[in-house]
């Protein structure tokens, strides 16, 4: 399975966070596009949705009773998000990469444990969350005491006056420079929509700690925001 997915490699990511940038959607020059109502938008949406479930539901039973082409289809699907999970909880392009793969080659092994009737996004998730905080934990053992110079650094960098005056406000940069407590929830439940429960139960930590870093991460990323509005 892990042939497969390098075979594949991570260009499958260009269509969603891409390789640590994010790729903006263009529009074709001169290409009026149609107009719809309100509702059938809504309800072609809703059938769409319903139609992609459908057909992942049955993609999943395949993978699970053990083809590979199906389960393929499942990592081009899912990719581009799992990795712009890990990106933004590790800050790191190489180490997100490396996490992205080692969560679908865990993924293919654990399938036989997979209930169908289940999210496989987001169990595909709590797998990648898994390996990003195994990951980190073995960082840490690995630095020693640097690891706390690192923590320290990135409280520094995470502080709104200690910023350079004259940077540019870049959201993705600065939830990157979050205190990696900080920055894991925010991720979770600001980006991906996880309750704090989920999101509790994913990172290991009580629901109140999981509301409370929440809060330290929209109190940073606020200040930040408002000492660049004041500086243009």
């Amino acid at each position: 399975m892990r042939a497969i997915l390098l075979q594949g490699g991570l260009a499958g990511l260009a269509g969603g966070v891409g390789i640590c940038r994010m790729h903006g959607a263009a529009g074709v020059a001169g290409r009026r596009e149609p107009r719809w109502t309100l509702g059938e938008v809504t309800a072609g949406g809703e059938f769409e949705r319903a139609q992609q479930a459908a057909d992942e539901r049955r993609l999943v039973a395949a993978a699970v009773a053990g083809s590979t082409v199906a389960f393929e289809q499942l990592y081009r699907l899912h990719a581009a998000r799992v990795h712009g999970l890990c990106l933004r909880m590790t800050a790191q392009c190489e180490t997100a990469e490396d996490c992205t793969q080692e969560a679908f080659v865990q993924a293919w092994r654990n399938l036989p444990r997979f209930e169908v009737r289940s999210s496989f996004g987001t169990w595909l998730h709590r797998i990648a969350v898994n390996i990003v905080l195994a990951q980190k934990r073995r960082r840490a053992e690995q630095l020693g005491a640097a690891a706390s110079a690192e923590e320290a650094v990135a409280e520094t960098l995470a502080d709104a006056t200690a910023t350079d005056p004259g940077a540019h406000w870049d959201l993705e940069a600065a939830i990157a420079a979050l205190p990696p407590g900080a920055r894991h929830v925010l991720v979770l439940v600001g980006i991906y929509g996880y309750s704090h429960e989920e999101t509790a139960t994913m990172l290991g930590i009580a629901v109140g700690t999981c509301k409370a870093q929440l809060h330290r991460a929209r109190h940073i990323l606020s200040a930040r925001m408002r000492r660049d509005e004041e500086r243009t």
